[in-house]
């Protein structure tokens, strides 16, 4: 029988990323996220449930969701399960956590996080080619002529052939 081990959890996090190296040198990201769900009960009243999820992020990505995420972030993530037993200080200790394959950003940039550009730093107006383009002008739409006007075309002299 094939197994299948696929998670895809949506949700918010709930700590700004922690991001640490491994002995190889390769970056390993821990990210906290809270998924809520929102269901109508047998009493007829709204409820909410929270599920709180730990996700551990490897390479680059981890090194990327240090970089931008923040808590609050908005991200979903798409991976597999994975049972951690350990024991420390006689005591055993287990968990069940997420590890991401992929995290995707959503909901778009945070207030205040631009790039990197001097002058997003320095408080001033971005460079042109950095703002949104305007939306061309409308091209003035000629007025019709007054009734009984006559206009060029009307008069079969003024014809251009």
């Amino acid at each position: 029988m094939a197994d299948l081990n696929r998670v895809f959890l949506m949700g918010n996090l709930t700590a700004d990323p922690e991001v640490r190296y491994a002995p190889s040198g390769e970056a390993v990201g821990d990210l906290r996220m809270a998924i809520n769900r929102r269901y109508k009960g047998r009493d007829g009243q709204e409820h909410e449930e929270v599920c709180y999820v730990s996700v551990v992020v490897w390479g680059r990505q981890a090194e990327t969701c240090g970089q931008y995420l923040k808590k609050g972030s908005q991200v979903m993530v798409e991976g597999g399960l994975k049972y951690e037993q350990w024991e420390k200080e006689g005591q055993k200790h287990s968990k069940l956590l997420v590890r991401a394959n992929r995290v995707q950003f959503l909901g778009g940039r945070p207030q205040g996080q631009g790039g990197d550009d001097e002058s997003q730093r320095e408080g001033r107006a971005p460079a042109p080619a950095d703002r949104p383009a305007a939306p061309p002008a409308p091209e003035p739409v000629p007025e019709p002529p007054p009734a009984g006007a006559t206009t060029e075309m009307d008069d079969d002299e003024n014809l251009p052939f």
